[in-house]
């Protein structure tokens, strides 16, 4: 009887095996059957792509630990450079009077002279001693001094400066140095690596990380030629001059200024020059002895979504002339006033800075062909360039328009020779001069100030108060472009209605 029960129960426990597995297996397969089916919705509206490649780009094992493989090459060609010059202290004639010392004795003077020191960094860029630095760092120095990373101390001497760019040539007497590779800046990318070396506050030499946040940076004021590298690389006071170098340790940029904000200090916005620039400055001074640069002899301004309108172009984009200099490469070739000039060379023109940086890397005698929009018709024109002079006519930046009203609370008066002159005009500059803009006023939302002398109106030339009230009253509440010709530059300002 046990046996039989024994039996049963034995049975029963395999019945029950079987009839797992059997629900098991029917279980996997509807499992395996719904997976394969989307769970919300058509599949082919959302696609999911899974990499079958745990070892692509995005894998840890292709992160780096660190930079020190990065930094080692590059930290023995980064220098400290120590800069001094003597300036005249201000004197005080009327308490140095001996009348004046007779009764109240002779006050404490500053010496006539004082030293000022100032500290920056460098880049060793030739083994026979070639450094690139900031030419702020060594400007109007008397003396030089240049520290390597192992302690050696030589004397500078300044090659050549350019102050337009902020790059300046520094040589001393050595040989076998340590140098950073040249790397290509037009290649760089937002969120390539980048580090800055420098020596901050005179503490030593010190290295930060951060990534390449923009290109192209310019309209800053900084530098009259301006093409920043833009990074988040901690650059600090002493790091001017210092490198900026990718994650192949190639020298990218020399790191130049940041923007401290109310702060103050390093926010995290900092700007490199572009190694392909500095190049090309430093070949120039090594060649000429100063940097040979190409000159169209026009002002430009960008366009603005009001001034496209009036000019029929799109905005945004292209270099609007606002000024033609007077026998200049641009006024020969036959442009003018109001031309927006679209393409250089079969190059788009994406606005006045980058025009202004691609005429100034050409040499004098080159030939720039020009596609130009005027009175909405396209016309190519051929220019022979000039060589930029010391002191050239630079572009104006133009007036932010305001969005209501047109003239009123803006008062003018004739442009006097002697009114000329003391705005600093060139002789025979003819328009209307505004004496008064009344605060709040469309006009002083445009942008006009007292001292502006308003040449046209409308494309129309002004020459007396006359033809600019005549002009106003033709132009009724509709909006009113302006050619206003500031301290010698000239822009179009548009100054809208209510």
């Amino acid at each position: 009887m046990m046996q039989g029960t024994l039996h049963l129960r034995q049975s029963a426990a395999v019945a029950a095996v079987v009839f797992v597995l059997i629900v098991g297996g029917l279980l996997g397969l509807a499992l395996s059957s719904w997976a394969n089916r989307p769970v919300f919705g058509d599949p082919h509206n959302i696609p999911v792509y899974i990499s079958r490649n745990p070892e692509g780009t995005g894998s840890l094992s292709n992160i780096p630990l660190g930079f020190a493989p990065v930094l080692k090459p590059a930290l023995p060609a980064v220098v400290n450079i120590a800069s001094s010059r003597v300036v005249k202290a201000p004197q005080q004639p009327f308490f140095s009077d001996p009348f004046f010392g007779r009764f109240f004795g002779s006050p404490d003077q500053p010496p006539p002279e004082q030293r000022q020191r100032g500290l920056g960094s460098g880049v060793i860029v030739s083994p026979d001693g070639y450094i690139l630095t900031n030419n702020h760092v060594i400007d109007q120095a008397t003396d030089i001094k240049v520290v390597l990373l192992d302690q050696r101390e030589f004397k500078g001497k300044v090659i050549g400066t350019d102050p337009k760019t902020d790059i300046a040539v520094v040589k001393i007497a050595a040989t076998g140095l340590p140098t950073l590779t040249l790397g290509d800046s037009s290649k760089i990318q937002v969120g390539d690596y980048a580090l800055a070396i420098g020596d901050p506050f005179g503490i030593g030499e010190t290295a930060t990380q951060g990534i390449v946040s923009a290109t192209g940076r310019g309209n800053l004021d900084i530098e009259d030629y301006e093409d920043f590298i833009q990074t988040d690389a901690s650059i600090n006071p002493g790091n001017s001059g210092g490198a900026l170098v990718n994650a192949r340790s190639e020298l990218i940029g020399i790191n130049t200024a940041i923007l401290a904000g109310n702060g103050g200090g390093n926010q995290g916005i900092g700007f490199a020059i572009p190694i392909n620039m500095a190049r090309f400055v430093m070949d120039e001074i090594l060649k000429h002895g100063k940097v040979v640069r190409g000159y169209l002899g026009i002002a430009i301004q960008p366009l603005t979504p009001d001034i496209a309108k009036v000019f029929n172009a799109p905005p945004g984009k292209g270099a609007l002339i606002s000024d033609v200099v007077p026998d200049g490469a641009a006024a020969k070739a036959g442009l003018k006033k109001g031309d927006v000039i679209e393409e250089i060379n079969g190059e788009p023109v994406t606005g006045p800075n980058p025009l202004k940086l691609k005429i100034a890397s050409m040499p004098p005698g080159s030939v720039a062909h020009l596609k130009v929009l005027r009175d909405g018709r396209e016309r190519d024109v051929t220019v022979t360039l000039s060589e930029l002079p010391e002191k050239a006519a630079e572009a104006a930046p133009g007036a932010s328009p305001s969005e209501n009203n047109p003239m009123r609370g803006v008062q003018v008066q004739e442009l006097t020779s002697d009114i000329t002159q003391q705005l600093g005009l060139r002789p025979g500059t003819k328009g209307v001069v505004v004496s008064e803009v009344n605060p709040g006023s469309p006009g002083a939302n445009a942008g006009l100030r007292r001292g502006d002398v308003i040449q046209e109106i409308n494309r129309q030339p002004v020459t007396s108060v006359a033809d600019y009230q005549r002009a106003i009253r033709q132009t009724g509440k509709q909006p009113v472009t302006l050619l206003v010709n500031r301290q010698g530059n000239s822009a179009y300002v548009v100054v809208n209605p209510d």
